[in-house]
Protein backbone atom coordinates (compact mmCIF):
# COMPACT_ATOMS: atom_id res chain seq x y z
CA UNK A 1 0.00 0.00 0.00
CA UNK A 2 3.33 2.42 0.92
CA UNK A 3 4.28 1.52 -2.35
CA UNK A 4 1.45 2.50 -4.22
CA UNK A 5 1.06 5.45 -2.79
CA UNK A 6 4.39 6.39 -3.04
CA UNK A 7 3.96 5.50 -6.56
CA UNK A 8 0.75 7.47 -6.98
CA UNK A 9 2.78 10.61 -5.44
CA UNK A 10 5.10 10.16 -8.77
CA UNK A 11 8.46 9.36 -8.38
CA UNK A 12 8.44 8.54 -4.61
CA UNK A 13 11.59 6.56 -3.84
CA UNK A 14 12.97 7.96 -6.61
CA UNK A 15 12.75 11.39 -5.90
CA UNK A 16 14.11 11.77 -2.33
CA UNK A 17 17.14 8.93 -3.36
CA UNK A 18 20.06 10.17 -1.94
CA UNK A 19 22.41 10.13 -4.91
CA UNK A 20 26.13 8.85 -4.11
CA UNK A 21 27.57 8.88 -7.81
CA UNK A 22 26.82 10.82 -11.35
CA UNK A 23 28.25 10.60 -14.63
CA UNK A 24 29.05 13.64 -17.27
CA UNK A 25 30.62 13.66 -20.47
CA UNK A 26 34.15 12.83 -18.61
CA UNK A 27 33.02 10.13 -16.79
CA UNK A 28 31.52 8.54 -13.14
CA UNK A 29 31.97 10.78 -9.98
CA UNK A 30 32.03 8.58 -6.98
CA UNK A 31 31.13 8.89 -3.24
CA UNK A 32 33.83 7.30 -1.11
CA UNK A 33 31.71 7.34 2.24
CA UNK A 34 34.80 5.97 3.55
CA UNK A 35 36.84 9.32 2.80
CA UNK A 36 33.92 11.37 4.48
CA UNK A 37 34.92 13.98 7.76
CA UNK A 38 33.03 14.82 10.71
CA UNK A 39 32.91 15.39 14.08
CA UNK A 40 34.61 12.25 15.75
CA UNK A 41 31.36 10.68 16.98
CA UNK A 42 30.19 10.95 13.29
CA UNK A 43 27.06 12.20 15.10
CA UNK A 44 24.67 14.12 12.90
CA UNK A 45 24.72 18.18 13.89
CA UNK A 46 21.87 19.48 15.42
CA UNK A 47 21.62 22.58 12.60
CA UNK A 48 18.87 24.38 13.79
CA UNK A 49 19.64 28.24 14.25
CA UNK A 50 23.25 27.27 13.65
CA UNK A 51 25.99 28.84 10.87
CA UNK A 52 26.48 27.16 7.75
CA UNK A 53 29.16 24.49 7.33
CA UNK A 54 32.11 25.66 6.00
CA UNK A 55 35.05 23.70 4.44
CA UNK A 56 38.64 25.51 3.98
CA UNK A 57 41.82 23.76 2.66
CA UNK A 58 45.55 24.46 2.75
CA UNK A 59 48.69 22.76 1.16
CA UNK A 60 51.52 22.71 3.42
CA UNK A 61 54.05 21.18 1.21
CA UNK A 62 54.81 18.21 3.33
CA UNK A 63 57.67 16.23 1.96
CA UNK A 64 55.91 13.19 2.28
CA UNK A 65 53.47 14.08 -0.38
CA UNK A 66 50.02 14.38 1.85
CA UNK A 67 50.17 18.10 2.55
CA UNK A 68 46.19 18.73 2.25
CA UNK A 69 44.68 19.78 5.12
CA UNK A 70 41.40 21.09 5.98
CA UNK A 71 39.04 23.00 8.46
CA UNK A 72 35.22 22.94 9.23
CA UNK A 73 33.55 24.40 11.57
CA UNK A 74 30.41 22.28 13.18
CA UNK A 75 28.07 24.33 15.21
CA UNK A 76 30.49 25.17 18.23
CA UNK A 77 33.40 23.41 17.23
CA UNK A 78 36.09 23.80 14.97
CA UNK A 79 38.38 20.81 13.44
CA UNK A 80 41.49 20.78 11.78
CA UNK A 81 42.40 17.55 9.93
CA UNK A 82 45.02 15.84 7.38
CA UNK A 83 43.41 15.88 4.37
CA UNK A 84 43.59 12.26 2.74
CA UNK A 85 41.76 12.68 -0.21
CA UNK A 86 40.31 9.96 -2.58
CA UNK A 87 44.21 8.20 -1.77
CA UNK A 88 43.34 6.85 2.12
CA UNK A 89 40.34 6.52 4.57
CA UNK A 90 39.78 9.59 7.17
CA UNK A 91 40.83 8.96 10.54
CA UNK A 92 38.12 10.73 12.41
CA UNK A 93 39.85 9.89 15.72
CA UNK A 94 43.17 12.02 15.21
CA UNK A 95 42.29 15.85 14.68
CA UNK A 96 45.41 17.63 14.35
CA UNK A 97 43.45 20.67 16.46
CA UNK A 98 40.14 20.93 17.74
CA UNK A 99 38.74 24.11 19.31
CA UNK A 100 34.97 24.58 21.54
CA UNK A 101 33.64 27.98 22.11
CA UNK A 102 31.43 29.27 24.54
CA UNK A 103 29.23 32.24 23.87
CA UNK A 104 29.75 32.82 19.87
CA UNK A 105 30.08 30.45 16.74
CA UNK A 106 32.20 30.00 14.09
CA UNK A 107 30.90 31.15 10.71
CA UNK A 108 33.54 31.32 8.59
CA UNK A 109 37.62 30.93 7.85
CA UNK A 110 40.61 31.10 5.86
CA UNK A 111 44.49 30.15 5.66
CA UNK A 112 47.17 32.22 4.20
CA UNK A 113 48.30 29.74 1.35
CA UNK A 114 51.18 32.84 1.27
CA UNK A 115 52.50 31.53 4.31
CA UNK A 116 51.56 27.90 4.87
CA UNK A 117 54.21 25.26 5.86
CA UNK A 118 54.16 22.16 7.29
CA UNK A 119 55.43 23.92 10.79
CA UNK A 120 53.07 26.47 10.95
CA UNK A 121 49.80 27.67 9.36
CA UNK A 122 47.88 31.17 9.92
CA UNK A 123 44.07 30.69 9.73
CA UNK A 124 41.71 33.27 10.08
CA UNK A 125 38.55 32.50 11.82
CA UNK A 126 35.41 34.76 12.25
CA UNK A 127 32.61 34.58 14.48
CA UNK A 128 28.79 34.89 15.03
CA UNK A 129 29.43 37.67 17.66
CA UNK A 130 32.01 39.42 15.24
CA UNK A 131 34.86 39.31 16.83
CA UNK A 132 38.14 37.62 14.38
CA UNK A 133 40.65 34.81 15.79
CA UNK A 134 43.84 34.59 14.21
CA UNK A 135 45.64 30.90 15.26
CA UNK A 136 47.98 28.49 14.41
CA UNK A 137 46.39 24.48 14.09
CA UNK A 138 49.52 23.24 13.54
CA UNK A 139 51.56 25.06 16.84
CA UNK A 140 48.09 25.24 18.76
CA UNK A 141 48.88 28.69 19.17
CA UNK A 142 46.30 31.77 19.90
CA UNK A 143 48.19 34.76 18.38
CA UNK A 144 45.47 37.89 18.16
CA UNK A 145 41.87 38.38 18.60
CA UNK A 146 40.92 41.52 16.47
CA UNK A 147 37.70 43.01 17.35
CA UNK A 148 37.42 41.66 20.72
CA UNK A 149 35.57 44.41 22.23
CA UNK A 150 33.33 44.41 19.37
CA UNK A 151 33.94 48.14 19.42
CA UNK A 152 34.39 47.59 15.46
CA UNK A 153 31.18 45.93 14.76
CA UNK A 154 29.20 43.73 17.08
CA UNK A 155 26.95 42.20 13.68
CA UNK A 156 28.60 38.06 12.81
CA UNK A 157 31.17 38.11 10.24
CA UNK A 158 30.06 36.50 7.04
CA UNK A 159 33.26 36.21 5.23
CA UNK A 160 36.93 36.56 5.91
CA UNK A 161 39.81 36.01 3.19
CA UNK A 162 43.84 37.17 3.13
CA UNK A 163 44.51 39.49 0.66
CA UNK A 164 46.04 37.33 -2.00
CA UNK A 165 49.58 37.67 -2.40
CA UNK A 166 49.80 39.50 1.54
CA UNK A 167 51.23 37.99 4.18
CA UNK A 168 49.19 40.12 7.06
CA UNK A 169 46.32 41.91 5.59
CA UNK A 170 42.74 40.38 5.21
CA UNK A 171 39.77 41.26 4.77
CA UNK A 172 36.20 40.90 7.23
CA UNK A 173 32.88 41.47 5.96
CA UNK A 174 29.62 41.28 8.26
CA UNK A 175 26.27 40.97 8.66
CA UNK A 176 25.71 45.18 9.03
CA UNK A 177 27.25 45.36 5.52
CA UNK A 178 30.39 46.51 6.23
CA UNK A 179 33.93 45.52 5.19
CA UNK A 180 37.28 46.13 7.35
CA UNK A 181 40.63 45.82 6.06
CA UNK A 182 43.10 44.61 8.82
CA UNK A 183 46.78 44.03 9.24
CA UNK A 184 47.75 41.48 11.79
CA UNK A 185 50.53 43.60 13.11
CA UNK A 186 48.26 46.24 14.31
CA UNK A 187 46.44 46.53 17.20
CA UNK A 188 43.04 47.46 17.39
CA UNK A 189 42.66 50.10 20.08
CA UNK A 190 40.69 49.96 23.13
CA UNK A 191 38.20 52.91 22.01
CA UNK A 192 36.00 52.78 19.14
CA UNK A 193 37.39 54.33 15.93
CA UNK A 194 36.72 57.57 14.62
CA UNK A 195 36.62 57.43 10.33
CA UNK A 196 37.15 59.74 7.79
CA UNK A 197 36.05 59.09 4.21
CA UNK A 198 38.04 58.38 1.81
CA UNK A 199 35.83 57.56 -1.41
CA UNK A 200 32.30 57.84 -2.01
CA UNK A 201 30.53 56.07 -5.21
CA UNK A 202 27.00 55.11 -5.93
CA UNK A 203 25.49 52.87 -2.81
CA UNK A 204 29.12 52.55 -1.25
CA UNK A 205 31.37 54.48 1.08
CA UNK A 206 35.24 53.84 1.76
CA UNK A 207 36.72 55.62 5.37
CA UNK A 208 40.32 55.51 6.93
CA UNK A 209 40.74 55.18 10.64
CA UNK A 210 41.50 58.35 11.98
CA UNK A 211 44.15 57.92 15.06
CA UNK A 212 47.23 59.29 16.13
CA UNK A 213 48.93 55.72 15.51
CA UNK A 214 48.63 53.37 12.88
CA UNK A 215 45.56 51.12 14.27
CA UNK A 216 42.71 48.48 13.23
CA UNK A 217 40.84 48.74 10.89
CA UNK A 218 43.00 50.44 8.62
CA UNK A 219 39.75 50.81 5.74
CA UNK A 220 35.66 50.61 6.77
CA UNK A 221 33.80 49.85 3.20
CA UNK A 222 30.09 50.52 3.81
CA UNK A 223 28.76 48.67 0.73
CA UNK A 224 24.64 48.66 -0.49
CA UNK A 225 21.71 47.91 1.85
CA UNK A 226 21.34 45.02 4.08
CA UNK A 227 24.08 42.04 4.74
CA UNK A 228 26.69 41.52 2.87
CA UNK A 229 27.09 38.08 2.25
CA UNK A 230 29.92 37.49 0.63
CA UNK A 231 33.13 38.45 -1.53
CA UNK A 232 35.61 36.83 -3.44
CA UNK A 233 38.99 38.51 -5.03
CA UNK A 234 39.93 38.33 -8.91
CA UNK A 235 41.87 35.52 -9.54
CA UNK A 236 45.30 38.45 -10.16
CA UNK A 237 43.67 40.00 -6.92
CA UNK A 238 42.97 43.28 -8.20
CA UNK A 239 39.56 43.04 -8.01
CA UNK A 240 36.82 42.52 -5.58
CA UNK A 241 33.88 41.23 -6.02
CA UNK A 242 30.67 41.49 -3.36
CA UNK A 243 27.03 40.20 -2.79
CA UNK A 244 24.74 41.79 -0.62
CA UNK A 245 21.10 41.12 0.94
CA UNK A 246 20.09 43.67 -1.52
CA UNK A 247 20.50 41.68 -4.41
CA UNK A 248 23.63 43.27 -5.80
CA UNK A 249 26.84 42.50 -7.03
CA UNK A 250 29.30 45.36 -7.31
CA UNK A 251 32.76 44.79 -8.56
CA UNK A 252 35.41 47.60 -7.37
CA UNK A 253 38.77 48.20 -8.59
CA UNK A 254 40.23 46.82 -4.45
CA UNK A 255 43.61 49.36 -4.47
CA UNK A 256 42.26 52.51 -6.13
CA UNK A 257 38.81 51.97 -4.47
CA UNK A 258 36.79 52.55 -7.77
CA UNK A 259 33.47 50.46 -8.97
CA UNK A 260 33.82 48.86 -11.83
CA UNK A 261 30.28 47.80 -12.32
CA UNK A 262 27.15 46.00 -10.68
CA UNK A 263 24.11 43.87 -11.46
CA UNK A 264 20.96 42.61 -9.89
CA UNK A 265 19.72 39.84 -9.12
CA UNK A 266 15.83 38.71 -10.30
CA UNK A 267 14.68 38.82 -6.87
CA UNK A 268 15.96 38.45 -2.97
CA UNK A 269 19.79 38.50 -1.84
CA UNK A 270 22.46 37.39 -3.54
CA UNK A 271 24.15 35.06 -1.19
CA UNK A 272 27.34 33.66 -2.94
CA UNK A 273 30.07 34.57 -5.60
CA UNK A 274 32.79 33.30 -7.61
CA UNK A 275 35.38 34.28 -10.38
CA UNK A 276 36.09 31.92 -13.22
CA UNK A 277 39.81 31.24 -13.55
CA UNK A 278 40.79 33.64 -15.61
CA UNK A 279 38.92 36.82 -14.17
CA UNK A 280 36.50 37.00 -17.46
CA UNK A 281 33.27 35.92 -15.50
CA UNK A 282 31.70 36.21 -12.43
CA UNK A 283 28.66 33.72 -11.23
CA UNK A 284 26.12 34.63 -8.52
CA UNK A 285 23.67 32.67 -6.63
CA UNK A 286 21.07 33.77 -4.20
CA UNK A 287 17.34 33.65 -2.62
CA UNK A 288 15.79 33.81 -6.90
CA UNK A 289 16.93 29.92 -6.82
CA UNK A 290 19.35 31.04 -9.88
CA UNK A 291 22.96 30.79 -10.98
CA UNK A 292 23.60 34.12 -13.11
CA UNK A 293 26.71 34.92 -15.06
CA UNK A 294 28.23 38.21 -15.67
CA UNK A 295 30.62 39.62 -17.92
CA UNK A 296 33.78 41.15 -15.92
CA UNK A 297 34.36 42.79 -19.23
CA UNK A 298 31.44 43.40 -20.45
CA UNK A 299 29.48 44.37 -16.95
CA UNK A 300 26.30 42.78 -18.12
CA UNK A 301 24.44 39.78 -17.73
CA UNK A 302 25.38 36.80 -20.34
CA UNK A 303 22.95 33.91 -19.02
CA UNK A 304 21.09 33.01 -15.93
CA UNK A 305 20.74 28.75 -14.92
CA UNK A 306 17.38 27.30 -13.28
CA UNK A 307 17.81 23.83 -12.18
CA UNK A 308 18.01 24.52 -8.31
CA UNK A 309 14.31 24.69 -6.32
CA UNK A 310 15.38 27.11 -3.12
CA UNK A 311 18.11 29.50 -2.73
CA UNK A 312 21.76 28.40 -4.13
CA UNK A 313 24.42 28.68 -1.16
CA UNK A 314 27.66 28.50 -3.17
CA UNK A 315 29.07 28.46 -6.97
CA UNK A 316 32.66 27.88 -7.70
CA UNK A 317 34.16 27.13 -10.75
CA UNK A 318 35.77 23.94 -11.70
CA UNK A 319 39.64 24.47 -12.85
CA UNK A 320 40.43 21.43 -13.77
CA UNK A 321 37.50 20.74 -16.26
CA UNK A 322 37.56 24.45 -17.44
CA UNK A 323 38.97 24.60 -20.87
CA UNK A 324 40.01 27.83 -22.54
CA UNK A 325 42.12 28.63 -25.34
CA UNK A 326 43.75 31.49 -24.29
CA UNK A 327 43.87 35.14 -26.36
CA UNK A 328 46.42 37.80 -25.83
CA UNK A 329 46.57 39.36 -22.23
CA UNK A 330 45.35 42.48 -21.76
CA UNK A 331 46.15 44.27 -18.31
CA UNK A 332 43.20 46.29 -17.11
CA UNK A 333 44.75 49.16 -14.44
CA UNK A 334 43.05 50.91 -12.15
CA UNK A 335 43.81 54.67 -10.56
CA UNK A 336 45.87 54.59 -7.44
CA UNK A 337 46.48 58.40 -6.93
CA UNK A 338 44.28 58.20 -3.75
CA UNK A 339 46.80 55.91 -2.38
CA UNK A 340 49.74 57.67 -2.57
CA UNK A 341 49.46 57.99 1.36
CA UNK A 342 48.66 55.09 1.92
CA UNK A 343 50.95 52.27 2.27
CA UNK A 344 49.63 48.49 3.32
CA UNK A 345 52.82 46.47 2.70
CA UNK A 346 50.50 44.28 0.15
CA UNK A 347 52.73 42.69 -2.47
CA UNK A 348 51.51 42.86 -5.52
CA UNK A 349 49.89 39.06 -6.61
CA UNK A 350 51.15 37.69 -9.87
CA UNK A 351 49.48 39.04 -12.57
CA UNK A 352 50.50 35.58 -14.46
CA UNK A 353 47.78 33.97 -12.45
CA UNK A 354 44.99 35.69 -14.50
CA UNK A 355 45.45 36.64 -17.28
CA UNK A 356 42.46 39.34 -18.15
CA UNK A 357 41.82 39.00 -21.97
CA UNK A 358 39.65 41.67 -23.64
CA UNK A 359 37.49 39.50 -27.19
CA UNK A 360 38.30 42.50 -29.31
CA UNK A 361 37.71 40.69 -32.54
CA UNK A 362 36.79 37.25 -34.41
CA UNK A 363 40.30 36.26 -34.46
CA UNK A 364 41.30 36.32 -30.86
CA UNK A 365 38.21 34.37 -29.94
CA UNK A 366 39.34 31.35 -28.31
CA UNK A 367 38.64 28.31 -30.80
CA UNK A 368 37.01 26.06 -27.93
CA UNK A 369 35.66 27.34 -24.94
CA UNK A 370 34.04 25.38 -22.33
CA UNK A 371 33.94 26.86 -18.48
CA UNK A 372 32.47 24.39 -15.80
CA UNK A 373 31.21 25.40 -12.60
CA UNK A 374 28.82 24.19 -9.78
CA UNK A 375 26.35 24.95 -7.41
CA UNK A 376 24.60 24.12 -4.42
CA UNK A 377 21.37 24.67 -2.55
CA UNK A 378 19.03 24.62 0.27
CA UNK A 379 17.28 22.44 -1.74
CA UNK A 380 20.15 19.46 -1.09
CA UNK A 381 21.06 19.56 -4.64
CA UNK A 382 24.34 19.95 -6.46
CA UNK A 383 24.23 21.52 -10.21
CA UNK A 384 27.33 21.17 -12.44
CA UNK A 385 27.10 24.15 -15.54
CA UNK A 386 28.62 23.98 -18.73
CA UNK A 387 28.73 27.63 -19.87
CA UNK A 388 30.15 27.24 -23.78
CA UNK A 389 30.89 29.25 -26.47
CA UNK A 390 27.29 29.42 -28.16
CA UNK A 391 26.14 31.23 -24.79
CA UNK A 392 29.75 33.40 -24.55
CA UNK A 393 29.27 34.41 -28.18
CA UNK A 394 26.28 34.53 -29.56
CA UNK A 395 27.06 36.26 -32.77
CA UNK A 396 29.58 34.19 -33.83
CA UNK A 397 29.14 31.33 -35.80
CA UNK A 398 30.09 27.79 -35.00
CA UNK A 399 32.98 25.81 -36.30
CA UNK A 400 31.41 22.63 -35.11
CA UNK A 401 28.18 21.01 -34.13
CA UNK A 402 26.94 21.94 -30.86
CA UNK A 403 26.99 18.57 -28.77
CA UNK A 404 25.25 20.29 -25.47
CA UNK A 405 22.93 22.43 -26.71
CA UNK A 406 19.99 23.20 -28.64
CA UNK A 407 17.46 26.07 -29.30
CA UNK A 408 14.26 25.98 -27.23
CA UNK A 409 11.69 28.09 -29.52
CA UNK A 410 10.55 30.46 -26.46
CA UNK A 411 6.87 31.73 -26.91
CA UNK A 412 6.30 32.06 -23.23
CA UNK A 413 9.19 33.13 -20.20
CA UNK A 414 10.55 29.94 -18.81
CA UNK A 415 8.64 28.21 -16.31
CA UNK A 416 10.30 28.23 -13.13
CA UNK A 417 10.02 26.89 -9.02
CA UNK A 418 8.21 29.20 -6.79
CA UNK A 419 11.19 31.29 -6.08
CA UNK A 420 12.43 31.29 -9.48
CA UNK A 421 9.48 33.32 -11.03
CA UNK A 422 8.13 36.19 -9.37
CA UNK A 423 5.00 35.91 -10.74
CA UNK A 424 3.96 32.64 -8.69
CA UNK A 425 3.44 34.95 -5.94
CA UNK A 426 0.36 36.03 -7.22
CA UNK A 427 2.18 39.47 -8.78
CA UNK A 428 3.17 38.73 -12.44
CA UNK A 429 5.67 41.06 -14.13
CA UNK A 430 4.48 41.15 -17.90
CA UNK A 431 6.71 42.95 -20.69
CA UNK A 432 4.99 45.89 -22.11
CA UNK A 433 3.72 45.07 -25.37
CA UNK A 434 3.37 41.46 -24.37
CA UNK A 435 5.40 40.94 -26.94
CA UNK A 436 6.12 37.23 -28.00
CA UNK A 437 9.85 36.86 -26.47
CA UNK A 438 13.09 35.57 -29.09
CA UNK A 439 14.06 32.01 -28.97
CA UNK A 440 16.81 32.03 -26.74
CA UNK A 441 19.47 29.13 -26.20
CA UNK A 442 19.16 27.01 -23.49
CA UNK A 443 22.21 24.78 -22.97
CA UNK A 444 22.33 21.29 -21.97
CA UNK A 445 19.04 20.64 -22.13
CA UNK A 446 17.31 18.28 -20.60
CA UNK A 447 13.66 16.84 -20.31
CA UNK A 448 11.14 19.02 -18.80
CA UNK A 449 10.00 17.88 -15.28
CA UNK A 450 7.08 19.08 -13.44
CA UNK A 451 8.32 21.78 -10.80
CA UNK A 452 7.01 21.80 -7.49
CA UNK A 453 5.12 25.33 -6.85
CA UNK A 454 5.30 24.91 -3.43
CA UNK A 455 7.75 27.67 -2.95
CA UNK A 456 11.11 27.33 -1.52
CA UNK A 457 11.69 26.13 2.32
CA UNK A 458 14.62 27.67 4.52
CA UNK A 459 15.68 27.97 8.07
CA UNK A 460 16.21 31.52 9.08
CA UNK A 461 19.24 31.83 11.28
CA UNK A 462 19.14 32.52 14.97
CA UNK A 463 18.25 36.38 14.98
CA UNK A 464 20.39 37.36 18.09
CA UNK A 465 23.29 36.11 17.75
CA UNK A 466 24.91 39.18 19.94
CA UNK A 467 22.95 38.33 22.79
CA UNK A 468 25.15 38.02 25.71
CA UNK A 469 28.33 37.38 24.41
CA UNK A 470 30.37 35.37 26.89
CA UNK A 471 33.30 33.83 26.60
CA UNK A 472 35.78 31.87 24.29
CA UNK A 473 37.37 28.89 24.81
CA UNK A 474 41.07 30.17 25.40
CA UNK A 475 39.71 33.83 25.65
CA UNK A 476 38.01 35.89 28.33
CA UNK A 477 35.34 38.45 26.93
CA UNK A 478 33.77 40.75 28.71
CA UNK A 479 30.21 40.44 28.86
CA UNK A 480 27.44 42.45 27.16
CA UNK A 481 23.93 42.89 27.00
CA UNK A 482 23.28 44.16 23.60
CA UNK A 483 21.13 42.26 21.76
CA UNK A 484 20.97 42.21 17.55
CA UNK A 485 17.60 41.35 16.14
CA UNK A 486 19.06 40.24 12.08
CA UNK A 487 17.03 38.83 9.48
CA UNK A 488 19.64 37.51 7.45
CA UNK A 489 17.20 36.29 4.31
CA UNK A 490 14.19 38.69 3.32
CA UNK A 491 12.46 37.12 0.38
CA UNK A 492 10.95 39.58 -2.26
CA UNK A 493 8.86 37.57 -4.23
CA UNK A 494 7.30 40.31 -5.63
CA UNK A 495 9.30 43.69 -7.19
CA UNK A 496 6.18 45.38 -7.35
CA UNK A 497 5.47 46.53 -3.71
CA UNK A 498 8.61 47.98 -3.28
CA UNK A 499 8.35 51.64 -3.26
CA UNK A 500 11.07 53.74 -4.49
CA UNK A 501 11.98 55.71 -1.66
CA UNK A 502 11.93 59.72 -2.32
CA UNK A 503 16.11 61.17 -2.70
CA UNK A 504 16.75 63.02 0.58
CA UNK A 505 19.55 64.84 0.59
CA UNK A 506 22.54 62.60 1.02
CA UNK A 507 25.16 63.68 4.05
CA UNK A 508 28.93 62.28 3.31
CA UNK A 509 28.39 58.89 4.66
CA UNK A 510 24.85 58.13 3.47
CA UNK A 511 24.54 55.25 0.66
CA UNK A 512 22.81 55.86 -2.42
CA UNK A 513 19.66 53.29 -3.00
CA UNK A 514 18.50 52.04 -5.89
CA UNK A 515 15.12 51.19 -5.98
CA UNK A 516 14.83 47.22 -7.52
CA UNK A 517 11.26 47.31 -8.86
CA UNK A 518 13.15 50.16 -11.58
CA UNK A 519 16.47 47.96 -12.38
CA UNK A 520 14.22 44.91 -14.17
CA UNK A 521 14.60 45.36 -17.82
CA UNK A 522 17.52 47.07 -17.46
CA UNK A 523 21.42 45.92 -18.15
CA UNK A 524 21.34 45.76 -14.46
CA UNK A 525 18.40 42.88 -14.22
CA UNK A 526 17.43 41.88 -17.51
CA UNK A 527 14.35 40.15 -17.82
CA UNK A 528 14.18 36.47 -17.79
CA UNK A 529 13.48 36.02 -22.08
CA UNK A 530 16.08 38.54 -22.40
CA UNK A 531 19.19 36.35 -21.60
CA UNK A 532 20.14 32.49 -22.61
CA UNK A 533 18.72 29.97 -20.01
CA UNK A 534 21.26 27.68 -18.95
CA UNK A 535 19.97 23.99 -17.97
CA UNK A 536 22.11 21.92 -15.44
CA UNK A 537 24.53 18.77 -16.98
CA UNK A 538 23.82 17.11 -13.55
CA UNK A 539 21.35 17.88 -10.67
CA UNK A 540 21.48 15.79 -8.15
CA UNK A 541 20.17 15.15 -4.31
CA UNK A 542 23.16 14.31 -2.34
CA UNK A 543 22.28 15.32 0.82
CA UNK A 544 19.62 15.48 3.68
CA UNK A 545 20.47 18.87 4.69
CA UNK A 546 21.06 21.78 3.06
CA UNK A 547 24.16 22.16 1.20
CA UNK A 548 26.96 24.99 2.61
CA UNK A 549 30.24 23.66 0.40
CA UNK A 550 31.39 23.37 -2.84
CA UNK A 551 34.93 23.01 -3.54
CA UNK A 552 36.95 21.40 -6.61
CA UNK A 553 40.16 19.59 -6.01
CA UNK A 554 42.47 18.25 -8.81
CA UNK A 555 41.40 14.68 -8.04
CA UNK A 556 37.59 15.15 -6.30
CA UNK A 557 35.17 17.38 -5.91
CA UNK A 558 34.48 18.52 -2.25
CA UNK A 559 31.09 18.72 -0.78
CA UNK A 560 29.31 19.57 2.93
CA UNK A 561 25.65 19.60 4.19
CA UNK A 562 24.70 21.02 7.58
CA UNK A 563 24.61 17.83 9.27
CA UNK A 564 28.03 18.56 9.43
CA UNK A 565 29.29 15.85 6.93
CA UNK A 566 32.36 16.97 4.49
CA UNK A 567 31.88 14.54 1.38
CA UNK A 568 34.44 13.47 -1.52
CA UNK A 569 33.69 12.98 -5.01
CA UNK A 570 36.31 11.08 -7.05
CA UNK A 571 36.47 12.29 -10.09
CA UNK A 572 36.23 9.87 -13.44
CA UNK A 573 38.97 7.67 -13.05
CA UNK A 574 40.50 8.78 -9.81
CA UNK A 575 38.97 6.00 -7.70
CA UNK A 576 41.97 3.33 -9.18
CA UNK A 577 43.85 5.42 -7.19
CA UNK A 578 42.65 3.16 -3.97
CA UNK A 579 44.26 0.02 -2.54
CA UNK A 580 42.26 -2.65 -1.35
CA UNK A 581 43.48 -2.23 1.74
CA UNK A 582 42.44 1.17 2.19
CA UNK A 583 38.69 0.05 1.45
CA UNK A 584 39.04 -2.62 3.64
CA UNK A 585 40.29 -0.93 6.60
CA UNK A 586 37.46 1.81 5.85
CA UNK A 587 35.61 2.87 8.97
CA UNK A 588 32.40 3.08 6.76
CA UNK A 589 33.33 -0.43 4.69
CA UNK A 590 33.68 -0.11 0.94
CA UNK A 591 33.29 2.39 -1.65
CA UNK A 592 29.88 2.81 -2.53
Amino acid sequence: MLLSKMAAEGGGKEMNEIKTQFTTREGLYKLLSHSEYSRPNRVPFNSQGSNPVRVSFVNVNDQSGNGDRLCFNVGRELYFYIYKGVRKAADLSKPIDKRIYKGTQPTCHDFNHLTATAESVSLLVGFSAGQVQLIDPIKKETSKLFNEERLIDKSRVTCVKWVPGSESLFLVAHSSGNMYLYNVEHTCGTTAPHYQLLKQGESFAVHTCKSKSTRNPLLKWTVGEGALNEFAFSPDGKFLACVSQDGFLRVFNFDSVELHGTMKSYFGGLLCVCWSPDGKYIVTGGEDDLVTVWSFVDCRVIARGHGHKSWVSVVAFDPYTTSVEESDPMEFSGSDEDFQDLHFGRDRANSTQSRLSKRNSTDSRPVSVTYRFGSVGQDTQLCLWDLTEDILFPHQPLSRARTHTNVMNATSPPAGSGGANPGSNGNSITTPGNSVPPPLPRSNSLPHSAVSNAGSKSSVMDGAIASGVSKFATLSLHDRKERHHEKDHKRNHSMGHISSKSSDKLNLVTKTKTDPAKTLGTPLCPRMEDVPLLEPLICKKIAHERLTVLIFLEDCIVTACQEGFICTWARPGKVGLLSSQNQANSPSGTVV
